[in-house]
């Protein structure tokens, strides 16, 4: 029997987590003392079991805006963030933004839905849609970076804060080299990795340099990445929204589904679909005010 912790997760913008709520449902599963990491917003408690009402409960509290993590207690602080780009880091998809300049965004966007959902294969997708682009000047790419991208909230403390406790961030996507680079470099990613969008006098060529990063690249970096830093896929976090996602969610010790696509946070253990990145800090254990922010 493994002990286990619950953890209740609301949306910081609202903080209206009660505490007559995980008080409730404390009470209901035989839980341990109750302890806030942030009043309003996120709460725990342990547990000797994961109790098997866990999935109806946790359905029970997404219609009230709650969301609910329930894992191993051991273990459960991570040395090692891996993260996806667009809908995960960022809150838009990078390749749509382009689209839109160019004057395809319905097609590209209605494609990129299938391909993060699972319903189209993603080197496919990613060939045809880049394929739309071409022409496009390669100026827009800054154009875009400076009016239409915004930063998930919560992001550069979950950085900040684990590279303060030792931990290791790698910003891994199938999108492009000239958004990562700008992402991770403000959000303080230590290294970063993604797809090369070819240009040749000033334009968009329509193509991508190969290999084409997808899925299997991305298990891969959190393999290789794991290995030099010596650390089994135990110590990892993983987070994305996805179906290119899925391989490394499902290979992370902790892998989340943030604000994910129905068909891939119904593989995934941990969920989170009201909470914003600061979840994935409070689910290892760190209150609000051991959060290192600048």
């Amino acid at each position: 029997m493994t002990a286990q912790i619950a953890t209740l997760l609301a949306a910081p913008a609202r903080a209206d987590l009660q505490h007559a709520t995980v008080a409730a449902l404390r009470d209901a599963w035989g839980g341990g003392e109750i302890r806030w990491l942030a009043d309003g917003i996120a709460a725990e408690f342990a547990l000797a079991t994961a109790p098997a009402s866990r999935w109806e409960d946790w359905a029970a509290l997404q219609s009230e805006g709650v969301d609910l993590v329930v894992q191993p207690a051991e273990g459960r602080r991570k040395r090692f963030l891996i993260a996806d780009m667009d809908s995960t880091m960022i809150g838009q998809e990078c390749i749509d933004e382009l689209a839109d300049m160019a004057g395809v965004g319905a097609r590209v966007s209605d494609i990129t839905a299938r391909a993060m959902n699972g319903e189209l294969d993603f080197e496919g997708a990613l060939t045809e849609r880049v394929g739309l682009l071409k022409g496009l000047p390669e100026t827009v790419i800054a154009q875009v970076l400076a009016e239409r991208i915004t930063y998930t909230p919560g992001g550069r403390a979950l950085l900040a804060t684990m590279k303060a406790n030792g931990g290791y961030a790698a910003l891994v996507s199938g999108g492009f080299t000239a958004f990562t680079r700008a992402v991770g470099g403000h959000l303080g990613f230590d290294e970063t990795r993604a797809n090369t969008l070819l240009v040749a006098d000033g334009h968009l060529t329509g193509e991508v340099a190969r290999p084409i990063l997808g899925r299997e690249a991305k298990m891969a970096a959190l393999t290789e990445i794991s290995a030099r830093l010596g650390i089994g896929h135990d110590q990892v976090i993983a987070v994305g929204d996805g179906a290119n996602d899925l391989g490394m969610l499902g290979m992370a010790g902790t892998g989340v589904a943030l604000h994910a696509k129905p068909a891939v946070a119904a593989q995934c253990e941990v969920r989170v679909n009201h909470g914003d990145l600061s979840a994935l800090l409070y689910i290892q254990g760190y209150a609000a005010q051991d959060f290192v922010t600048e």
